[in-house]
């Protein structure tokens, strides 16, 4: 079937919540407890070992399946306008933010700015902090960054959202 990477990733949730569900409910049903007296099969919770095996061993093929055939396309598939494969942007998007996170500090600072006393109340000395680099042309970065992080997200959105992939699942 064809599927593009969007419709992919949903049904990758899907199938690992079904498998938590079979967890779930193999791990509240494996066992149980029964008071001396009670009887046992009245108790008993409906549980069949083979066919809850046979369940997780299916659900793991099909997400082994999925997930291979989404590395294969991430690998593989170029996002426009950028050079690079998804799983390289993937690792760009990420270090793109760390860098905006950073200038966003940057740019915000006061070319001088007077420090808390360090020194004790009764001390004179007064310590300046100055900002070492060019806060206009970290603004200009900032911008340029935002920029580049925001069109590489749209451009990851549209071929997720537009190119189509086989999955055999």
């Amino acid at each position: 079937m064809k599927v593009t990477s969007s419709q992919a990733g949903k049904m990758l949730r899907k199938l690992e919540d079904d498998m938590d569900g079979i967890l779930t409910n193999e791990s509240n049903s494996r066992d149980f407890l029964a008071s001396v007296g009670e009887d046992v099969e009245s108790v008993r919770p409906a549980y069949d070992y083979a066919e809850t095996q046979e369940k997780l061993v299916e659900l793991e093929n099909k997400i082994r399946s999925l997930k291979h055939a989404i590395n294969v396309f991430n690998s593989t598939q170029e996002v426009p306008g950028f050079g690079m494969t998804i799983d390289q942007m993937l690792i760009y998007l990420p270090q793109l933010s760390r860098r905006r996170e950073k200038l966003r500090g940057m740019k915000s600072v006061l070319p001088k700015a007077r420090e808390e006393n360090r020194y004790g109340k009764g001390s004179n000395i007064i310590d300046y902090r100055y900002a070492n680099y060019d806060i206009a042309a970290v603004e200009k970065d900032y911008t340029e960054i935002s920029d580049t992080l925001a069109k590489a997200q749209n451009a990851l959105d549209t071929v997720n959202t537009t190119v189509t992939f086989e999955v055999e699942i």
